[in-house]
């Protein structure tokens, strides 16, 4: 079956831009299915020029599962769409480490559509890290090594840092998950640990587990498994949640950088 759409790879390990699709209107059932298709092999697609609303952005999310409530501030009529503005008044930006969407969820996110209307004239580009890659990458006594284990995402503390608050639980969950888990849709082995929301290792000592974290943590920031994404006005990423990390370079305050952020509700994986 050809492509409806042409997608531009830009690098050998992740990342692609696609073009000649209008997310600003229904997609087709072939269109859709694309779409999931080329994300499932490059794990972030990017699209350009696509002046997308809140119906139309919410329409798309809808096409690849149920939306999850963001942490922060919804819009107005649109509960799973969560703003993402930064400016001259912001003392902090979300994101501004190596991270995965709600990895402290039961259940973590399949995906995430950020769409930006408004960025800055220089800096704020993401980086998306491919967790294929980075686990590929390990020796094989190493892959043993981690096969097996689990590891805490802690939301509470995450907030805690973020905000200056007490930790606190509620909203903000604790969960543990496959350190080396498969991927539902492509059943490729991945790496699930990261900086912002892992805490421990739960089958070794705390010294053993900070010196791997830390070791993983710098590992999985490779520049060899990375794609750095330039933002337009009205550009959009959807990563994949399980297959990436991803890093929002906070490098242009004071400048505006504003969108919209809909998190995609994902299915239990497997451990390896």
């Amino acid at each position: 079956m050809s492509e409806t759409f042409d997608v531009q790879p830009m690098t050998g390990r992740i990342g692609a831009e696609i073009f000649g699709v209008d997310l600003t209107k229904p997609l087709s059932n072939r269109e859709v299915g694309q779409i999931h298709d080329t994300l499932t092999e490059y794990q972030v697609i990017f699209f350009r020029d696509q002046k997308l609303d809140h119906e139309s952005h919410q329409r798309l999310a809808g096409h690849y599962g149920e939306i999850v409530k963001p942490f922060g501030k919804s819009v107005e009529g649109f509960p799973g769409i969560g703003r993402h503005h930064v400016d001259e008044t912001s003392d902090h930006v979300a994101g501004d480490m190596w991270h995965t969407d709600h990895s402290c969820d039961e259940i973590p996110p399949m995906g995430t559509i950020l769409y930006m209307h408004t960025v800055p004239k220089h800096g704020g580009d993401t980086l998306f890290s491919s967790m294929y890659a980075a686990y590929d990458a390990l020796s094989d006594r190493m892959k043993a090594h981690l096969e097996g284990l689990t590891a805490e995402h802690d939301g509470p503390q995450v907030y805690a840092r973020y905000y200056g608050r007490e930790k606190t639980t509620g909203k903000y969950p604790i969960n543990s998950h496959p350190v080396i888990g498969i991927h539902p849709a492509s059943k490729k082995k991945f790496l699930f640990v990261n900086a912002q929301y892992t805490t421990r290792i739960n089958e070794l000592s705390p010294a053993e587990s900070s010196a791997l974290l830390r070791y993983l943590n710098e590992h999985c920031a490779d520049a060899a498994f990375q794609v750095r994404f330039r933002w337009r006005p009205h550009s959009i990423a959807f990563w994949d949640n399980l297959a990436t990390q991803h890093y929002a370079i906070w490098d242009y305050f004071p400048q505006v950088r504003s969108g919209f952020k809909a998190v995609i509700s994902g299915q239990k994986f497997a451990m390896a």
